[in-house]
């Protein structure tokens, strides 16, 4: 739209405010988005003055350009601090896995966010999962990350996490070093 293209070559980004009864068209300025999306904004309150007027609103959706990845577009919802909210919580390992560093293996981060649903004001930014304990076929699911209270897991707990996995060089040498091997009678 006319509208949209204008706020783009302002050094704006157009998008949506909705919730509560009420949805609006809205640009924010492109600079401050950056700085929200580098801290982790899909996960927290800010405080906004739409049209004068004070909102809590949660950053909802981003939209990049395909090529450049530049937010082209942005959605943000209405929300009081104490009401339950559904939202997507980043998953950060922390450590190093002893089947990584003593066994050789592979670790996967399976899964990138956890679905919760909690207060609007409690979200924690991101999910921290302890790597260090996980050997090589031992892995972490959704349900076994701890939630903050008052908050709880919409993404299916047997989901996996993070899994920790045998080196497929070291099977492969296993192999070749055994069909190398000489057989005895």
């Amino acid at each position: 739209t006319t509208g949209a293209k204008k706020a783009r070559r302002d050094g704006r980004v157009p998008g949506a405010l909705y919730g509560h009864g009420e949805s609006q068209a809205i640009a924010v300025d492109a600079r401050t988005l950056a700085d929200l999306l580098s801290t982790g904004g899909h996960s927290h309150i800010v405080d906004a003055t739409i049209d004068g007027k004070h909102e809590s609103v949660l950053l909802r959706e981003v939209q990049r350009d395909p090529i450049t990845h530049r937010p082209i577009a942005a959605d943000f919802q209405r929300v009081s601090q104490t009401e339950e909210i559904y939202a997507s919580v980043g998953v950060v390992t922390v450590g190093v896995s002893r089947g990584v560093k003593d066994q050789g293996g592979v670790m996967d981060v399976v899964t990138h966010a956890l679905d919760i649903k909690g207060p609007a004001g409690k979200l924690p930014e991101q999910f921290e999962i302890d790597v260090n304990d996980l050997g090589v076929n031992d892995h972490v699911t959704a349900g076994d990350v701890p939630l903050p209270a008052g908050f709880t897991l919409v993404t299916p707990p047997e989901t996996i996490v993070v899994a920790v996995e045998g080196s497929r060089t070291a099977a492969d040498d296993a192999a070749l070093t055994a069909a190398a091997a000489p057989v005895t009678a």
